[in-house]
């Protein structure tokens, strides 16, 4: 049975309260309630309207890599507070809270995997973690990923989830912009592969480096993908902007990534690229 609202009108906060959250999910697309057994069936892809729920690196790495195939690396490395950040609360503070929420120390987590016949190295991005912004730990991961990559003459994957350059750490947060792209260049030199797979949300400095910078740029259907909020964007050049902006499927059609892949199909398509970019 499948609960829905008239119109798919989105649930009040008191009918919210009274959805299990281990039972039912309610879909930010249509608005219908849906067992949350059947959402893992359909790989979180809301069955009626197709909306891509947000999930895990973990679940992305069981969704693409061979089955026991994955080996963490710098799972060590920790989070600093070089400027000694305080804002609501300490940065300190913040960290901690987020290390709780999603056990693991960082936005992301990263290694060595197989799909198919291809070894790749990965660093797989989490939203959950203080927005997935790109502090210096952030950018140290992803670009030992890529000297893995290099080391090994591994193809590289990085999925990009963030809402931008990470605010407590100033200007050390915008030096990985520079980091990520220069070892990516790196990579490009040595003619090793970079698939870029962008999910919702992916903003601001990630947008603006490492996440467009794939030999092959890949979204999910529907992710919000851009660099400065829409309202800040029309409020400067003063002009309405099209329902659909900044969505991946309006990039596409302005030729700013090269596909939008169901969730479903990631790694079928991923697998062909390797075959056809491996040669």
């Amino acid at each position: 049975m499948t609960w829905f609202r008239k119109n798919n009108a989105p649930l009040t906060n008191r009918e919210k309260r009274d959805v299990p959250d281990d039972v039912f999910d309610q879909c930010k697309g249509c608005g219908k309630i849906l067992y949350t057994e059947k959402l893992v069936q359909t790989l979180q892809v809301c069955p009626s309207c197709n909306h891509h729920f947000r999930i895990s690196p973990e679940e992305y790495v069981g969704l693409l890599l061979d089955e026991g195939s994955f080996e963490e690396k710098n799972a060590e490395l920790k989070n600093k507070d070089p400027l000694n950040f305080t804002d609501l609360k300490p940065y300190t503070k913040r960290l901690r809270d987020a290390e709780r929420k999603v056990g693991r120390n960082s936005v992301v987590l990263s290694g060595v995997g197989t799909i198919g016949t291809h070894r790749v190295a990965v660093a797989i991005m989490d939203f959950r973690f203080v927005g997935g912004s790109m502090g210096s730990l952030v950018g140290e991961k992803i670009a030992r990923t890529a000297r893995i990559a290099l080391d090994l003459k591994l193809p590289l994957i990085v999925i990009s989830a963030s809402g931008g350059a990470r605010m407590q750490e100033g200007i050390y947060s915008l030096m990985q912009l520079a980091k990520t792209s220069s070892v990516l260049a790196r990579l490009h030199t040595a003619g090793l592969p970079y698939i870029s797979l962008l999910t919702d949300p992916t903003t601001g400095g990630v947008t603006a480096s490492h996440a467009m910078l794939g030999d092959v740029n890949i979204s999910e259907p529907g992710a919000l993908i851009g660099f400065a909020g829409p309202r800040v964007i029309s409020d400067t050049i003063r002009q309405k902007l099209p329902d659909d902006f900044q969505t991946a499927e309006f990039l596409l059609a302005h030729g700013m990534i090269d596909c939008v892949v169901d969730r479903r199909d990631l790694r079928d398509t991923i697998e062909i690229l390797l075959d056809h970019m491996t040669g």
